[in-house]
């Protein structure tokens, strides 16, 4: 018999350990009820905070609830950030996925950064008359490229690499950690693409619950236009600065100091240099630096670095040295005549 009852979603997604959306411009959020034994599907537009009725009553069989998010753009992209079953007579679970980029929806980190998963399990029974679909959950993670420069947007998730499948059978919290992510690629410091970890029923194969983290590539980046060792005498030259696969939260920017390279040296930045990326995903830029000698307040040797800081910490990209020297030395001779 179906069950008439009316469910706040928000309430129902916060027990399943879903944090609320960020209030950003351009960006729509919906929740999608999925009817299991109807089939029948129900997108509600809802905002980043606050509860709402449940179109449909859940469905005998019970009914999947979807938390997605759209960001506004040619083509807008879609992020399903988690999703949360109800039903009459099942077990429950939840993923959740942390990573040291702790801002960031949906959850992303770095090809060399590990990440944590906490999967908990809630409502598995023994007994010899209970049905097997309540006995044990299955926990599935899947791998899936993004490809060279990929972005992730509107990719066919059903094309994902099923990695491992293991089967739970009992209540409580289950810590995860991986040293890294497994996603196929040859430079494993450029790897694009995304991990998801998902609950699934064992007799009907019903999704319970689903995370996914984005794996985004190292950046790199190098300056052109002056040698190492390199004497300069007179106006210092311009630069080219290329830079790729900057994290889609970082500060990137040259700087010149004193004496040879040193690790963790604070100088002066160069002006034209800083660049500030606060984007869902990875970007390339090329800059031109031009009349910056004003940073330079006297001769000797100095250090250059390209500099990129992250969630993850700063790393040095490029660097190089030279040195300055720019006294005028005049060889004469003084004669008089009387």
């Amino acid at each position: 018999m179906k069950t008439s009852l009316l469910l706040a979603i928000t309430a129902v997604l916060a027990s399943a350990g879903i944090s609320p959306l960020l209030a950003e411009a351009g960006y729509t959020n919906f929740v999608r009820q999925v009817q299991l034994g109807t089939k029948v599907q129900w997108d509600v537009v809802v905002p980043s905070k606050g509860t709402s009725v449940s179109p449909l009553a859940v469905d005998a069989l019970g009914t999947r609830f979807e938390l997605w998010t759209v960001k506004s753009g040619d083509p807008p992209v879609s992020y399903l950030l988690d999703n949360s079953f109800v039903g009459t007579f099942s077990p429950e679970g939840s993923v959740a996925i942390a990573t040291e980029d702790k801002k960031a929806t949906p959850p992303r980190t770095r090809a060399d950064r590990p990440f944590d998963i906490s999967i908990e399990v809630r409502g598995l029974l023994n007994g010899a008359d209970v049905p097997d679909g309540a006995k044990a959950l299955k926990l599935l993670r899947h791998v899936q490229s993004y490809g060279t420069k990929g972005t992730g947007s509107n990719i066919d998730r059903g094309q994902a690499t099923l990695l491992s499948q293991t089967l739970l059978t009992k209540n409580g919290t289950i810590p995860l950690s991986y040293d890294l992510t497994s996603i196929p690629g040859g430079d494993r410091t450029k790897i694009r693409g995304e991990e998801r970890f998902s609950l699934y029923t064992v007799d009907t194969n019903e999704q319970l619950a689903s995370k996914t983290v984005q794996i985004w590539p190292v950046a790199d980046g190098g300056i052109s236009g002056l040698t190492d060792g390199t004497t300069i005498r007179m106006k210092m030259p311009p630069l080219t600065v290329s830079l790729n696969d900057l994290y889609p939260e970082s500060n990137t920017y040259v700087q010149v100091y004193k004496g040879a390279p040193a690790l963790g040296t604070s100088g002066r930045i160069v002006p034209g240099s800083s660049l500030v990326v606060r984007q869902n995903v990875p970007e390339d830029r090329v800059l031109l630096l031009e009349d910056y000698d004003a940073v330079f307040d006297d001769d000797g040797k100095w250090t250059m670095e390209l500099l990129t800081t992250t969630p993850f910490g700063t790393d040095r990209l490029a660097y190089l040295s030279f040195t300055i020297d720019r006294t005028i030395t005049v060889n004469g001779t003084v004669t008089t005549c009387e």
